[in-house]
């Protein structure tokens, strides 16, 4: 708990900007789901895209090994999208990431629309994947949002300089790195457990 105490300080201090992007990434994430009930087109396009990078035959592959499976799924999450989409871009240019994010929880909404019975079915187990997930994903978006904040406006932040700043964003970053963690691990174990054994027993004996 002492790890996480500065983390929840900063949540605390910043509660309204932290309640404000919760209501953004999961809004679009609706948002996304209605789109592509919509116009299931979109569902159709994003899941053809899926299958030719390959990455539906890899969950194919590796759903026979949870522990391998969860691993790949925290590394895809921590790697691919909190580092390279949300992170990296925002220590470039201020906020960056959090608008490729954006994009990204719309189209996360669109591949996760429950098209048929057999997909609102996976919905049921995997709404709990999407609400951890997502919640880590909102504290490293908290993070790029800070870190973009005191970069641009220092004295907001007490610092002299806008290098100052931007090393005190930082450290705030840092600070909300070991919860977003806990969860991206609690929810690659879930996804991966609910996919191999939740799942498949529901859809068939549905």
């Amino acid at each position: 708990m002492r790890l996480l105490r500065p983390s929840f300080q900063i949540i605390r201090a910043h509660l309204g900007a932290y309640l404000a992007l919760n209501g953004v990434v999961y809004g679009l994430l609706l948002l996304g789901m209605g789109a592509a009930l919509a116009f299931p087109e979109l569902n159709a396009a994003m899941i053809t895209d899926q299958e030719e990078d390959g990455t539906a035959a890899l969950v194919t592959a590796l759903l026979g090994n949870a522990w391998l499976f969860a691993l790949t799924i925290l590394a895809v999450n921590v790697l691919t999208v909190a580092l390279a989409l949300i992170l990296l871009p925002s220590m470039v240019v201020p906020f960056a990431g959090i608008a490729l994010f954006a994009h990204k929880a719309f189209t996360m909404g669109v591949v996760l629309a429950p098209m048929d019975a057999t997909v609102a079915k996976t919905l049921i187990p995997h709404s709990l994947t999407i609400l951890i997930e997502l919640q880590a994903y909102v504290l490293v978006v908290l993070g790029a949002y800070l870190l973009g904040r005191a970069w641009l406006r220092p004295r907001t932040v007490g610092a002299a300089t806008r290098r100052e700043g931007y090393v005190h964003g930082l450290r705030q970053v840092g600070r909300l790195v070991p919860p977003a963690m806990a969860l991206f691990v609690v929810g690659a174990l879930y996804e991966a457990l609910s996919l191999i054994h939740i799942v498949p027993r529901l859809v068939i004996g549905g």
